[in-house]
């Protein structure tokens, strides 16, 4: 980072979480290994972001969004640079990488293609579950890194059948549950619907790396939810109104219990 800043904006941690996507709980992991700090505290304590964090944090995310492990990040968040050639270059790098995904995002469709020339011939059985489940991945593709998607496939295998089975029990409770909140719109501060959520994010942890503590897989799949809801809800037993409601309402309990 460049030298103090002590003009522009401040934020504080639950304002940054909200205006750059990012996790409270991820902002508290990227100080606690010391990818990204608060430049200024107030006189009670409490973290104030600068611009210069901001652009750190954008640094950080574009980085992993290029497929880096935060270890690999903090190697080049070690060079201080934070100039115009410093952000040009990783601008550039993150656009070839959004390229590189648009061609894979084109080859799929034209395999797509191919499968629907198929359906349409009446050799494959059951099309609209086939196709729902390959639009399914590629959402999932689009929204998680090689990387990622290996770490997922890991912990699901750690976990076992019978534990996934289990879970996805478990996790059809809580959303009938949470669908009844989200129909009757009860407030996001009300301590039945936080206990809910907190079982939601604890169960859903035990499927990513580490328990959840390092955030990255759980950040790419709220964001897969909240970008295609409406694709993901359809092979599901609920109306997908009300699921792509479901996922805002999610994060609005969250925002709240994270003050």
């Amino acid at each position: 980072m460049t030298g103090k800043d002590i003009t522009g904006r401040r934020w504080s941690i639950g304002e940054l979480a909200r205006a750059s996507g990012t996790t409270v709980r991820a902002l508290y992991h990227y100080d606690e290994i010391g990818l990204l700090s608060a430049s200024e505290r107030t006189a009670s304590g409490h973290r104030r972001y600068t611009e210069d964090d901001l652009r750190r944090l954008y640094r950080v995310r574009a980085l992993r969004s290029l497929g880096l492990s935060l270890d690999e990040i903090a190697v080049v968040l070690a060079d201080p640079a934070d100039d115009l050639a410093t952000m040009r270059g990783l601008l550039s790098a993150q656009l070839r990488g959004l390229d590189e995904q648009a061609e894979r995002i084109d080859r799929l469709k034209l395999r797509l293609r191919d499968l629907l020339g198929q359906l349409d011939g009446g050799t494959m059985p059951d099309p609209g579950r086939f196709m729902t489940t390959l639009e399914m991945i590629s959402v999932f593709e689009t929204h998680f890194t090689p990387e990622q998607r290996e770490q997922l496939a890991e912990r699901r295998a750690v976990l076992g059948a019978d534990a996934v089975e289990e879970a996805r029990t478990r996790w059809a409770g809580l959303v009938e549950e949470l669908l009844g909140h989200v129909r009757a719109d009860t407030p996001v501060d009300d301590p039945r619907v936080r206990e809910l959520v907190a079982r939601w994010d604890e169960l859903g942890a035990a499927f990513h790396p580490g328990g959840g503590t390092t955030g990255d897989t759980q950040e790419a799949a709220r964001r897969m939810w909240r970008d295609n809801g409406a694709e993901l809800s359809r092979n599901l037993p609920w109306p997908a109104d009300l699921m792509a409601a479901l996922v805002p309402y999610l994060e609005r309990v969250r925002n709240a219990a994270e003050g």
